[in-house]
């Protein structure tokens, strides 16, 4: 399932004997899989395996026996690869022969967790949630939210600053929110940002992704994008988030009249970001929205199912083309 159905049943304190959280979002996956086990069980009751840790045969023993210490037995596992389906079912059974034991799984990084996610049923009382990369407006209450934790005030212009500065990587933000927090500062700005905080890579993934959709020349900085290690989904992800937000810029002005941001995007981005993003969104012609839209799934399709041998060659011709259709 997804991760709004998967809240509707946390709100109606819903409980499964394993659970599996995976997906684009290494944030979401991992702030899922702590929220579900301090909700079940006391800090002293959950025991965490992380990665090259996990022994298959230590795992299901301790699912299988009941704690002398705790009233609660449970097991957060991280993985950044799949188990097979014979490990995955023996664990999930272990559970359901021992209901004073869970287990969690939080799947990192870009492995392929699906097949394992289809193990997971409510037949034997199981759950998999797969998680997205948010959207840049749903990304920033993230972070209004962890920055009110931290007992932080801030500018949300600086909170879209930083999430950006990253990439939309919401563990790079969130680490930071909490070195800002240090500093005991009256109120988080972007200067403060700016001065404190430093981005992953030398290219300005919102600076590539504005120039990419006015039609310019941005062979070189996608080199060094993806060279820097940009994932090639990932940017295709971000890139149809950019448009996305054009597209409601443009429908909205076109419909009613002068975009409104906190009621397009659901927050209040910095004024020349905003100038710039309106003045992109005017300029592109509704019914090409669309063309780009498609050529966007078609792309992410190819590179999710062709047996292309060069991702990164492909994509880089693929752009250019795609930005020959804003020209």
């Amino acid at each position: 399932m997804y991760k709004k159905e998967f809240d509707g049943l946390l709100r109606a304190n819903k409980e499964f004997c394993a659970y599996m959280f995976y997906g684009q979002s290494d944030y979401l996956v991992e702030k899922y899989a702590n929220l579900v086990a301090t909700s079940v069980a006391a800090g002293e009751e959950i025991e965490k395996v992380y990665f090259d840790d996990f022994d298959f045969k230590y795992v299901k023993n301790k699912l299988l026996q009941s704690s002398l210490f705790a009233s609660r037995n449970i097991l957060l596992i991280k993985l950044n690869k799949k188990l097979n389906k014979n490990e995955t079912t023996e664990l999930i059974e272990a559970c359901n022969i021992n209901k004073d034991s869970k287990v969690i799984f939080a799947c990192m990084g870009d492995g392929d967790f699906k097949t394992m996610g289809g193990y997971f049923t409510t037949k034997n009382n199981s759950v998999s949630v797969r998680m997205f990369t948010p959207y840049p407006g749903e990304a920033i209450q993230i972070l209004e939210t962890e920055a009110r934790a931290l007992g932080l005030k801030y500018e949300v212009s600086a909170l879209n600053h930083l999430y950006f500065m990253h990439r939309s990587d919401l563990n790079l933000s969130v680490n930071d929110l909490k070195k800002l927090a240090i500093l005991n500062e009256e109120s988080i700005s972007s200067k403060l940002v700016e001065i404190h905080c430093f981005g992953i890579g030398s290219v300005s993934l919102e600076d590539f992704l504005f120039n990419l959709l006015s039609g310019q020349l941005v062979k070189r900085d996608l080199h060094f994008l993806l060279e820097e290690g940009m994932n090639e989904i990932n940017l295709l992800t971000q890139i149809g988030a950019f448009l996305h937000q054009l597209f409601m810029i443009s429908s909205y002005s076109r419909t009613i009249g002068t975009p409104n941001p906190k009621e397009i995007l659901g927050y209040i981005p910095p004024q020349n970001i905003w100038e710039k993003k309106t003045k992109l969104a005017i300029k592109i012609k509704p019914e090409l929205f669309l063309e780009l839209f498609n050529f966007l799934n078609d792309l992410e399709l190819d590179l999710k199912s062709s047996k292309i041998p060069d991702h990164n060659a492909y994509i880089q011709a693929s752009l250019r083309k795609f930005s020959d259709k804003l020209r």
